[in-house]
């Protein structure tokens, strides 16, 4: 006599946030193919923060506002399935893939949970420090200074070896972070075959730190950018997150180009020198051997630059996924062997990649 049995597909919940939290969760679903991997904009069911978003007081975070509704737009796009706050379809999830441990909803804590760093984490400002000595919980910073060390995943997945020492420094377990790279990050020299039509520019590419109400003194900015710029073209790519308006008043030196939209990356690519404030598209700017301006301190930003493995990263962080989903042992165990298997991985893309792609280093052909 024949026994029936049922095969239960094991599903995976996606937390996304900003369009390039969004652009790296659905690269990485797309390497588990054997999962059902559902996604949801990052949310709470605290009633308080609820009723926060629902008026609009928290549009300039992850939880609403714009970043939400282009996750929305983009999930449509893509076909891809949108159970916001498990509220859409009935599903038991077998794991939680996070794009941010600065807030982790009750209900995924529950859950085998995996972080992936999206890219650059904010300055640590005054009160920042002051919300860790206080001991009030990581999203209180009102920024991502401490975005990755919450220790509250039990797994890590950071750009660099750079990143995986500030998060243990800022208290995540060593055991639980790997080192794969990021996606959108970890190919820089990809860009430099575009379409951008402009060539030879000195490129600015802003920052939200008004609309995130942090102190910014624009005016100051611009000038400083005009005079680096020297009399070379000047563009502006503004963050997407930005009063946009406003800010294209302010910007006012004649013949600078202004972008709201289209593909940084590409910009970084034709341009001749990249001036940032707290921007993770610095990144790109040092892969490629560009000369970088920033807010933080570029020698250290060059040992905190991710991991150029080729576009590898959302195929390691997928494998580490997939590991630990269809693992029945504890959660120390899998740590321990995966880190074997990960210490091989990264050796073989030692031998395999350079660090840093430059032009001038002839490494990949320029664009056009």
């Amino acid at each position: 006599m024949l026994r029936e049995t049922t095969f239960r597909r094991k599903k995976i919940l996606f937390i996304v946030g900003s369009p390039n939290q969004t652009s790296q969760m659905h690269q990485v679903a797309a390497q588990l193919p054997e999962y059902d991997c559902f996604f949801s904009q990052l949310y709470s069911k605290n009633i308080l923060i609820r009723h926060a978003v629902r008026r609009g007081i928290l549009d300039n975070t992850i939880l609403g506002g714009e970043f939400k509704r282009k996750s929305d737009a983009y999930l449509e796009r893509h076909g891809l399935f949108n159970d916001y706050a498990r509220s859409i379809y009935d599903n038991q999830y077998d794991m939680a893939i996070l794009c941010s441990d600065l807030y982790v909803p009750g209900d995924l804590r529950q859950l085998k949970t995996l972080w992936v760093q999206e890219g650059m984490t904010d300055p640590i400002t005054s009160w920042a420090k002051w919300t860790r000595r206080l001991r009030l919980p990581a999203y209180w910073a009102a920024n991502t200074a401490f975005n990755g060390s919450s220790n509250i995943c039990d797994i890590y997945c950071a750009a660099s070896e750079g990143y995986r020492q500030q998060f243990i420094r800022l208290g995540t377990d060593a055991a639980r972070i790997f080192v794969t790279g990021i996606p959108n990050y970890d190919h820089a020299a990809v860009h430099l075959n575009n379409a951008f039509p402009h060539r030879g520019y000195v490129l600015v590419a802003t920052s939200d730190i008004r609309e995130t109400f942090r102190k910014d003194d624009r005016p100051d900015f611009i000038r400083r950018c005009v005079g680096i710029a020297a009399g070379r073209q000047l563009i502006f790519k503004l963050h997407p997150n930005e009063d946009k308006e406003r800010e294209v008043r302010e910007i006012a030196p004649p013949g600078t180009l202004v972008f709201t939209e289209g593909n940084t990356e590409h910009m970084i690519a034709n341009s001749d020198e990249l001036i940032t404030q707290y921007s993770t598209v610095v990144y790109i700017g040092i892969a490629l051997g560009k000369k970088v301006h920033s807010y933080f301190d570029v020698e250290k930003l060059k040992q905190l630059a991710p991991v150029q493995n080729g576009g590898q990263s959302a195929a390691l962080i997928a494998d580490l996924c997939r590991r630990y989903v269809e693992f029945k042992g504890e959660k120390e165990e899998f740590l321990r062997a995966a880190r074997v298997i990960t210490n091989s991985l990264h050796e073989r893309e030692r031998t395999g990649y350079p660090r840093h792609y430059s032009n001038q280093e002839g490494v990949y052909p320029t664009a056009g």
